[in-house]
């Protein structure tokens, strides 16, 4: 019996091997899969990867009942760190992410040539609709406006419908990491459609609103989450049951640093939508994103802090100045040349 998108499925995973992960022959790709793990996209990357001449290697292991750090206890660190720090590149399927965690941060800093890709959670339907069916060039190409844009700014500005209101000074020490997919040099690589900005932490004040997910904990939310923002801090959180299961979840580690914002992003990817994966919502067309907990020196040097775990929340429908001037209007890009751009890719 015929697999579901059979065909589609092979196209957007030699897209993967190809035009992503620039995999030569000779090449090793690991590929990390946990129990949760959509494995006939694991086995479709696989081999694509053997096609052109790679060698792909699958670890597949329980998975944990944690993210990053919290992961650590759950794992085979040493054999995973091992694996990782002979590859030539990493693509991670778990859902439980491994990324932060003590293997990740290991292979990262030892093995220079290592091209890391985080796929976390990626299942069929995702593949064919956030890689298969999306023009690659264009959206890198929009992407890439986007963040010279914002990298150009000093001041920024994003506020929401649900009353989100946020503002904060843009570190250009910090790395600015545009997302467009393109894995084919040492380093660290996202799936293409996000943009993600270290602020200076200490500038960020005023009120930041979650809306449709928080992850990993509460997952989907039907209530928002309303947290108080003072100089990168969240010092109140405010709401429902959610909210409250988003707290208890902070609250566990023990450690003041899981209250601290960590980085900023806008979800550009126009085959996006809402799903509880936190890979694909945080792409979803108009939203911006926050991460909270752990912040790696290689996103900001300075400001770095270490952190047990990791979480990220969503904004929807976002509006965004940069240095006063207005670029998008809840969700939708009114700067002329990225309107144009985002028409393109059949988005406004």
């Amino acid at each position: 019996m015929m697999e579901k998108y059979f065909y589609e499925l092979a196209l957007a995973a030699r897209r993967l091997a190809v035009d992503m992960l620039c995999l030569k022959s000779g090449e090793t790709l690991v590929i990390t899969a946990d129990t949760e793990s959509d494995m006939a996209v694991v086995r479709a990357a696989a081999s694509a990867a053997f096609s052109v001449g790679a060698k792909p290697v699958v670890i597949t292991y329980p998975a944990p009942r944690g993210v990053g750090k919290a992961a650590d206890p759950m794992l085979a660190v040493e054999t995973l760190t091992g694996a990782l720090q002979g590859a030539d590149a990493w693509v991670e399927f778990n859902n439980q992410w491994m990324l932060y965690s003590t293997p990740f941060e290991r292979a990262m800093a030892s093995n220079k040539k290592l091209r890391y890709l985080c796929l976390v959670g990626m299942d069929v339907d995702m593949m064919i609709r956030l890689i298969g069916r999306v023009d690659q060039q264009k959206l890198s190409a929009f992407l890439h406006a986007l963040a010279d844009k914002t990298g150009a700014a000093k001041n920024m500005r994003i506020t929401t419908p649900a009353g989100g209101d946020l503002e904060f000074e843009i570190n250009r020490e910090n790395k600015l990491s545009c997302d467009d997919g393109r894995a084919g040099e040492p380093g660290m690589y996202m799936l293409g459609g996000q943009i993600c900005f270290v602020p200076k932490l200490a500038s960020i004040n005023g009120i930041l609103v979650f809306e449709a997910s928080i992850s990993p904990v509460p997952g989907i939310i039907r209530e928002k989450v309303v947290l108080t923002i003072e100089q990168g801090r969240i010092r109140e959180i405010q709401g429902g049951a959610e909210a409250m299961a988003f707290k208890a979840w902070l609250d566990s580690f023990h450690d003041p640093a899981m209250y601290r914002l960590a980085h900023g992003c806008y979800g550009v990817n126009p085959g996006a939508k809402i799903t509880g994966n936190v890979l694909e919502d945080e792409r979803a067309w108009g939203a911006t994103e926050w991460g909270i907990g752990y912040l790696s020196e290689n996103d900001a040097p300075r400001e770095h802090f270490d952190a047990p775990s990791h979480c990220d929340g969503l904004c929807m429908n976002s509006s965004v100045w940069l240095d006063g001037e207005q670029i998008m209007d809840r969700g939708k890009f009114i700067e002329p040349h990225l309107k144009d751009m985002a028409q393109a890719l059949g988005r406004e």
